[in-house]
């Protein structure tokens, strides 16, 4: 007997789960000149609409051994240069990308029927910019990333509190708490870029900006 409301109940329920989407159709003409145009224009209609987290991005990346990862991280920053998110580098994203130096990244706006994934390289963001950006997180954010022993195994929430806490006394009485030395960004510098539209009969749009050695192709892929 199936328990409703329950796991069982779900697992009954998932094969008939699904969105018809309904959304304005994408097309070639419709893209911006750029791919950096066209995400910075998504990403104030989906501002506009009202997305939680709009900026939100799940990463993906992959060990020495090939073996997948992915998690949500923040866009932080948007030019032509490519996407940026910061971490820790002792982080197991940063293991990651240090060793493959590749990433991609997907932004999900499931209320809009739209996704945008950029794929590339990636590079640490220098000093400077890391610096700019640190100054500009709240004071709560800067202690913890000082307290966090990122992606590491702790023995229990109370060793995460006492070491905020032990954080916030060595820097009680600092106007500025300083940069880790152990935190920054990283820039993905994409070689595709695709923008997904959901369609009817799942007949989505998929129109995708590929480098090229000239520069920039526009190219639709297939559902």
């Amino acid at each position: 007997m199936t328990e409703v409301g329950g796991i069982e109940d779900v697992a009954v329920r998932l094969p008939g789960m699904r969105v018809a989407y309904e959304g304005d159709s994408l097309d070639e003409a419709d893209l911006a000149p750029t791919w950096t145009e066209q995400l910075q224009k998504w990403l104030n209609e989906a501002i506009a609409a009202g997305v939680t987290e709009p900026n939100a991005m799940v990463l993906a990346t992959a060990d020495a051994q090939g073996r997948p990862s992915s998690r949500t991280v923040l866009c932080k920053g948007l030019d032509e240069r490519g996407v940026v998110f910061y971490t820790n580098y002792t982080s197991a994203k940063s293991h990651d990308l240090t060793v493959t130096r590749y990433a991609s990244v997907t932004f999900p706006w499931y209320s809009l029927h739209r996704q945008v994934t950029v794929r590339g390289e990636v590079e640490k963001v220098n000093v400077k910019e890391t610096a700019e950006y640190w100054a500009s997180r709240p004071r709560e954010s800067q202690l913890g990333a000082w307290a966090s022993p990122q992606s590491q195994v702790v023995a229990s929430r109370t060793d995460l509190d006492r070491a905020l806490t032990s954080i916030e006394r060595r820097f009680e009485g600092v106007d500025r708490v300083p940069l880790p030395p152990h935190w920054g960004g990283w820039r993905i510098r994409p070689d595709l870029v695709e923008f997904w539209q959901g369609q009817r009969s799942r007949l989505h749009d998929r129109l995708r900006y590929s480098r090229t050695d000239d520069g920039w192709s526009v190219k639709r892929v297939a559902p």
